[in-house]
């Protein structure tokens, strides 16, 4: 579950971003949507611990962020958030199941000897089997995208932004510009004017 009271973050000379309210049940599906520059990427990483917010409240799973220190913050973020880029970053000279085990390294808790073993159970879970020893150059677009899923799982997930919902009752939040994508999940939050202009 992910709440925000009254966040706000200076972004800069005469800029920041404010969100009154946010509530995301856990096993939600949320698109975060709003034209490009409204705060949605924002929005995304004072959620995941990557940006602190100048006042307000995050809670995930109850947990108030703003007071961990940096390395609870860390461990915080490998536990219990996954993420696809829409880029996917995947390392290039690596094989899709060396990219699933990169995953594994800061949050995995299971002996290092069982990594190849879940990485391609992973990996067989969407559809990729048949691909574990395959480098992103010689994949499809659609095949990138499905190792960057089994990556985020990888990580030991509980909140996976960006992608994926399911058996695993992980809420997903999906950031768009795009409208008619936001429209294909069950709930929206429009991102726009969350980032502002104030008053210098």
């Amino acid at each position: 579950m992910v709440v925000l009271d009254k966040v706000r973050r200076k972004l800069g000379p005469g800029v920041e971003f404010y969100c009154e309210e946010f509530h995301a049940p856990e096993a939600s599906q949320i698109a975060l949507w709003g034209p490009s520059g409204c705060g949605k990427s924002t929005m995304l990483n004072l959620i995941s611990g990557l940006l602190r917010p100048s006042s307000g409240v995050i809670k995930i799973d109850g947990i108030e962020t703003q007071g961990l220190r940096s390395g609870q913050l860390d461990r915080l973020r490998g536990e219990r958030f996954g993420f696809v880029f829409q880029t996917f970053n995947l390392l290039g000279p690596f094989t899709a199941l060396q990219n699933v085990m990169l995953g594994m390294r800061f949050s995995d808790t299971r002996p290092a000897r069982e990594w190849r073993e879940h990485a391609t159970h992973l990996l067989e879970r969407v559809g990729l089997g048949h691909r574990l020893h395959a480098r992103p150059g010689t994949m499809s677009v659609g095949e990138r995208q499905r190792v960057a899923i089994a990556r985020a799982l990888a990580a030991g997930v509980m909140d996976l932004l960006l992608e994926l919902c399911g058996e695993n009752k992980v809420t997903l939040l999906l950031v768009t510009h795009d409208q008619k994508i936001a429209e294909h999940l069950p709930n929206r939050f429009d991102c726009t004017g969350l980032a502002r202009e104030t008053a210098q």
